[in-house]
């Protein structure tokens, strides 16, 4: 039995006692078979020997938790980390096979005091006692993560990379926003969701790649950068939803941070939930606690733009306005400066300043019209885009009760509830008979 602490006493050794002196067996009578020679004895090779230890040892001990201190800790070409852990009495030889070494944050250094859970086994080929290592921890659980998080923060912190200076401002309006995410997240469902409810008419471009495991890092940043490169996007949105330490650790590596320090486009980062913060929060442009508020950051709300064009309209009658006003001032002051000088000398002159005055202000009445009419259009436009222009003209758009849009008359059920979506509110329906006008497809 194996205590509950985890710990372990393989070897239990009693108060050294004098031994007694052997005595001499005594001879065997004359003639008698020799015992020691009546059965020949199995001959045992070492590679036989050390197979039956190994077997015998992990057929006793099941995994367990060893506790120690980390010495000549080494990173072999094949990926493999050896390490012995040593304490005040004792030390214990240990391998980290590749698979298991690539989770790890950063390499322990010699001298941190580490939990390891892994299995006893007996090296054949040497002969030597080991401790098979699948997990690496540090007392306090996620130091290591904990370490090399401070680590590359205090890095891209001397570089002035995590400057609030160097942080550009997001476009208002962007035409295209870029996304580096899981292709099959929920993350991704969620921007896209956001994006299409506040700015249908945005474009997004969707870059997939893998977010978590070994090599993940270096995929996100090729998606970066290549995004970004391509000049399609306005704006990156780079992230994922929640997860453990290990799943959003690739926000947490060198390769990532740089891809975002070098994008030429604004970068969002959003990973995790509002609580997780990740170095590619630090270094990004903008921080969104989710993916969803990412979304309601990369785009103005369609209201918005809406009320933004009516304010924009008596500002420009109040600034073209005022042009004119300061066009007739000065005129006036001219003829009163003209008027003190001889009329007949100035007459000509004084017929001339008024033509060149009318064709001004029908000049000036002209742009006002012609601007006038350009914002009328582009007001028009915008409410066309809408929603709520559109139910203004009579539409209602059905849904069910999750809130669906219900588009086929195949998603109906003859006697289920669904509501209509109209200008002032919802109608509550059920529909009695539904009816499939040939050819529709469903």
């Amino acid at each position: 039995m194996i205590p509950e602490d985890g710990t372990l006493d393989l070897f239990s050794v009693p108060p050294e006692e004098p031994e007694p002196e052997p005595e001499e067996p005594p001879a065997p009578p004359p003639g008698a078979a020799d015992p020691v020679r009546r059965e020949e004895p199995r001959i045992w090779t070492v590679s036989e020997l050390n197979t039956a230890v190994r077997e015998l040892l992990e057929g006793a001990l099941p995994p367990l938790w060893v506790g120690g201190e980390v010495a000549n800790w080494s990173r072999a070409r094949s990926g493999h980390c050896y390490f012995t852990l040593k304490d005040e009495g004792a030390q214990l030889r240990a391998v980290l096979f590749r698979r298991d070494a690539l989770k790890l944050p950063l390499d322990p250094e010699n001298g941190l005091r580490v939990q390891v859970f892994g299995t006893l086994t007996l090296y054949e080929a040497r002969g030597e006692f080991q401790l098979v290592a699948r997990m690496v921890r540090t007392e306090e659980g996620e130091g290591l993560w904990r370490l090399a998080f401070e680590r590359l923060k205090a890095k891209l912190e001397s570089e002035g990379l995590l400057a609030p200076e160097r942080k550009r401002r997001l476009p208002p309006f962007p035409r295209t926003v870029g996304v580096v995410t899981s292709p099959t997240g929920a993350a991704l469902r969620d921007i896209l969701t956001v994006i299409q409810r506040r700015a249908p008419w945005t474009r997004v471009v969707v870059r997939g790649t893998r977010v978590q495991g070994a090599g993940a890092a270096e995929e996100v940043a090729r998606a970066i950068r290549t995004l970004g490169a391509s000049g399609l996007a306005d704006v990156l949105i780079v992230g994922r939803g929640g997860g453990s330490v290990e799943d959003l650790w690739a926000f947490n590596e060198e390769p990532v941070a740089r891809a975002i320090a070098s994008s030429p486009v604004p970068v969002i980062s959003a990973v995790g939930h509002e609580t997780d913060v990740m170095i590619s929060d630090l270094v990004a442009d903008s921080r969104a606690p989710t993916p969803s508020a990412a979304g309601e950051a990369a785009v103005q709300d369609g209201e918005a733009i809406v009320q933004l064009l009516q304010d924009l309209r008596p500002r420009l009658v109040r600034g073209l306005r005022g042009r004119v006003e300061q066009r007739a001032r000065a005129l006036i002051e001219l003829r009163r400066r003209i008027s003190r000088g001889g009329r007949d000398l100035v007459a000509p002159r004084i017929r001339a300043v008024d033509q060149q005055r009318d064709r001004m202000e029908r000049a000036i009445a002209s742009l006002i019209g012609t601007r006038r009419q350009a914002l009328s259009v582009a007001a028009g436009r915008v409410e066309a885009l809408s929603p709520l222009g559109t139910l203004r003209r009579g539409y209602a758009v059905p849904l069910d009760p999750s809130g669906q849009v219900l588009r086929s008359t195949r998603e109906f059920q003859v006697g289920e509830p669904f509501s209509l979506r109209v200008v002032d509110g919802r109608v509550r329906c059920r529909p009695l008979e539904i009816e499939h006008e040939e050819g529709d497809d469903g």
